[in-house]
């Protein structure tokens, strides 16, 4: 979608300095950017490519306006301007509404007439599919499943387990909702499985990435508030809580029964442990191991940061020799 600059800037609510009357009509990196695309700067790290680029403006902070030889829109959060930005430029298709002839409807589902129901999917019995909701292709919808209103499934997604979804919530391709637990108990040498008989239970404004699984409760539910986000390729095994507008990165592990509270950030590969709670507004830096709870807000790391390889090998060899160093150094302080 084409706009003036000075159209985009009072959609937006920022200050244009520059010419408002050039078209623009998309987006694009500042190095990679051309005449009529927009770009952002939010990262210093990319300050060298702002002299030369040659997008018709930039999103950036008023700090940075002197640096650009363009037209450049300020504001105080370049990066979520951009966002809006190209929401603008890149509107999305509207909702379309029936259901498609190659779907399976069970006899009992309930599909508001406003939803959109496309090719290859299934819906079970006592499903139900609220107003403006959109199904793509192959997804399957359990018995007793809600979907909630304006929600979208990309493709391919299942939801199980009499699972619930709220409104406005977005579910990519891949994702599993109400799948089992991993409830093992061991018996005589062998394991046992334990039925896993909960549900799962989704907050309004929730997005979740490709192939990432959500478990339903051993029993009870597996609980996502409103507001969260979750990349791609997450496992939230059973009875996990999480807070409203926490965000979850690529590749985390969450074990069961862990509470996450709300407004938390786990950067990617992180692994947490079963039955923890983690407080309010706590922030866990990639790939660490959350061994045990955490009641204070803060930014919290663990594991051992990227050095060259022959390093790392010695200070692995004397991490070894640490209880033996401490040993001897209160031998030695005993005897002072």
């Amino acid at each position: 979608m084409a706009m003036t600059l000075a159209q985009l800037a009072h959609q937006l609510g920022v200050e244009l300095r520059g010419d408002g009357s050039l078209t623009v009509f998309g987006v694009a990196p500042l190095n990679e950017a051309r005449a009529g695309e927009i770009s952002f700067l939010a990262n210093p790290k990319y300050r060298r490519w702002l002299a030369d680029t040659r997008a018709s403006a930039v999103v950036l902070a008023e700090a940075e306006a002197g640096n650009a030889a363009t037209a450049v829109l300020v504001s105080d959060n370049p990066y979520a301007t951009y966002a809006r930005a190209v929401r603008l430029l890149y509107p999305e298709p509207g909702p379309r509404h029936g259901v498609h002839p190659a779907a399976v409807i069970a006899p009992g589902a309930c599909i508001d007439p406003s939803a959109w129901v496309d090719a290859g999917c299934v819906i079970e019995t006592d499903a139900c599919i609220e107003a403006g909701a959109q199904l793509g292709p192959g997804c399957i919808i359990g018995a007793g499943v809600s979907i909630g209103e304006g929600s979208r499934l990309i493709a391919r997604v299942t939801v199980i387990a009499a699972a619930q979804i709220g409104r406005r919530s977005v579910l990519h391709p891949g994702v599993v909702i109400g799948s089992d637990g991993f409830g093992m108990a061991s018996v005589d040498h062998h394991w046992e499985k334990v039925p896993q008989i909960g549900t799962v239970r989704i907050g309004d404004d929730v997005e979740i990435g490709a192939n990432t699984t959500v478990d339903r409760g051993a029993l009870g539910a597996t609980v996502i508030e409103s507001g969260v986000k979750i990349d791609n390729q997450v496992q939230v095994a059973h009875n996990v809580f999480i807070g409203a507008h926490s965000a979850i990165a690529g590749c985390v592990g969450i074990s069961g029964s862990t509470r996450i509270g709300r407004h938390c950030t786990l950067a990617g590969g992180v692994g947490v442990v079963g039955h923890l709670e983690i407080a309010d507004h706590v922030h866990i830096t990639g790939m660490s191991m959350v061994t045990h709870s955490i009641s204070r807000a803060g930014s919290y790391s663990a594991g051992t940061p990227l050095m060259e390889n022959r390093q790392w090998r010695r200070n692995a060899v004397r991490i070894k020799q640490l209880d033996s160093l401490v040993r001897r150094l209160n031998e030695i302080e005993k005897d002072k």
